[in-house]
């Protein structure tokens, strides 16, 4: 055993390997640092621009306006009974002039389409529709007999086992240019439509002083921030108190999903590089969207793959596009609070990932796709991809360089120190600048606690996320299979109960 253990210490081979392999990491991990901070130096300059451009915006311009788009919302829905009566009022009560809320039950086995047939009187009706994208057969199509519920329409379809087939069949009967596309989990803002179309409507037209051609950039999709609603106080579908999660699992969440709308997307948004519109709350343009093919319902990773298709279309053929990001709160979502249920999360996000990279790889560093192949696609394969491999790749040789007494610890040390106080001071600002610049939560106590949480995540869940993307990434190599399951949600109320022994429902929006 000493043998081996000498012949390791003294084989030249690997201490070339393990000198070469310390200086990549070094030159990796050098690089996401400063790249961190960039994208916060971005987001800040990104966050007071919108500040400032809509300091003195009179929205009630857009909601007065017979001109005003008309905007489609669509919902899939998988067995959501316990919530789906009061998130589709929530849904109605849009502040905004001209909508239509699409419900789509993804072949349900419990009561959703029961509840929603006795609470809407609806009934079903002969409805007209061309089918531009593909998806599983719609068997009834209803609508309801009272006028209040004139806006609404809801689908009755056989099971495409995805999120992304459901909302393919809202889409083929949405009638109005644009798109919104939620979870009926959610909980949204009142104004949410009138906060996301504002950015397809900002874009003033430019005509080319030497050709005459319009070289306006068409907005082609819009996101906002995303927290979790677990913890909050909750009337009717509509938000009363905004508060940090009690549990710890959901708490980690809020924390990661502040730090990646707050810091990432809004730092991308300044440079036009914005990699995906979240799944949870997105709105779209109708036309590139199907003319991109829509959601596919293969995909793992069906949000950021309708945005690369989306921009992937734009450039074929010529096009300026722009896919903006606001920076204020407009859905709450319940996040999941047992390991099992955030686990299935986090493992299809990153099997959704590696699947993009892998069905998109043409795109990768290819500048005859712009900032989609030179910026969006290589962040996302060298610091989203490769980041848990590397990791991993870092531990295992920690461990042997302690086995081998090979190991630095005053460098070590130090190395750890800066890493975690880097990660603690890049999270604790995207915390403190959402609430000075939003104020989502009425004390700064609800604050100072979810600041608290950055100092315990490296320890905590920080490793569930390393562990979970790995065997994501392993679901994705040997074709492991997986399908849409079943989440039971713990439902809103006024004064959020606590359950115990019940998977609770995923977001299906990846923050990153």
């Amino acid at each position: 055993m000493q043998a081996i253990r000498n012949w390791i210490i003294n084989s030249s081979f690997l201490e070339s390997l393990g000198t070469f392999y310390q200086t990549v990491v070094f030159i990796y991990g050098t690089t996401l640092l400063a790249v961190y901070a960039i994208l916060a130096i971005m987001s800040l300059i990104s966050i007071r621009r919108y500040l400032k451009k809509n300091a003195s915006v009179d929205y009630g311009i857009i909601l007065e306006s017979p001109l005003a788009p008309g905007i489609s919302v669509v919902a899939p829905a998988f067995n959501e009974g316990v919530t789906i009566i009061q998130n589709v009022r929530s849904l109605l009560t849009f502040n905004y002039p001209k909508f239509e809320v699409i419900i789509i039950n993804d072949g349900s086995t419990d009561d959703t389409l029961e509840k929603l047939i006795d609470e809407f009187q609806l009934v079903h009706v002969e409805y007209a529709f061309r089918e531009k994208l593909n998806c599983m057969p719609i068997k009834r199509i209803f609508k309801s007999t009272n006028s209040a519920y004139d806006k609404l329409i809801v689908i009755d379809k056989v099971n495409g086992k995805s999120k992304a087939d459901g909302s393919n069949a809202g889409i083929n009967l949405a009638k109005y240019d644009y798109y919104l596309c939620t979870d009926v989990d959610c909980i949204l803002d009142k104004d949410t439509l009138t906060k996301l179309i504002k950015p397809f409507m900002d874009q003033p037209t430019e005509v080319s002083s030497k050709t005459g051609e319009d070289n306006t950039k068409r907005v082609i999709a819009s996101g906002a921030t995303l927290r979790m609603v677990n913890s909050c106080d909750v009337d009717g579908g509509l938000l009363i108190r905004a508060r940090p999660p009690r549990r710890f699992l959901p708490r980690f969440q809020e924390m990661e999903y502040i730090r990646a709308f707050v810091l990432g997307k809004m730092g991308w948004d300044l440079i036009n590089s914005v990699p995906n519109v979240s799944g949870g709350l997105g709105m779209f343009d109708t036309e590139i969207s199907v003319k991109a093919g829509g959601y596919d319902s293969k995909s793992f990773g069906e949000d950021m793959d309708l945005i690369t298709r989306m921009c992937s279309y734009m450039k074929s053929n010529n096009k300026r596009y722009a896919v903006k990001y606001v920076p204020l709160t407009l859905c709450w979502t319940e996040g999941p609070t047992t390991l099992k249920v955030f686990g299935r999360q986090r493992s299809r996000w990153a099997r959704g990932l590696a699947q993009i990279m892998s069905i998109h790889r043409k795109i990768l560093f290819n500048p005859r796709f712009g900032r989609l192949g030179v910026i969006v696609f290589t962040y996302n394969f060298f610091f989203e991809l490769l980041a848990p491999l590397v990791e991993f790749g870092g531990i295992l040789f920690y461990i042997y360089l302690i086995i081998t007494g090979q190991i630095n610890w005053p460098f070590a040390i130090i190395l750890i120190v800066f890493v975690y106080t880097f990660s603690v001071m890049i999270t604790t600002l995207a915390l403190l600048w959402d609430q000075l610049s939003f104020k989502y939560y009425k004390t700064w106590g609800e604050v100072i606690g979810l600041c608290l949480m950055a100092f315990l995540e490296p320890f905590l869940y920080h490793p569930l996320i390393l562990f979970f993307a790995l065997k994501g990434y392993f679901n994705f190599v040997t074709g492991r299979k997986h399908v849409w399951g079943n989440m039971q949600r713990q439902g809103f109320g006024a004064q959020p109960k606590k359950k115990k022994g019940k998977d609770e429902p995923t977001p299906e929006v990846n923050p990153a």
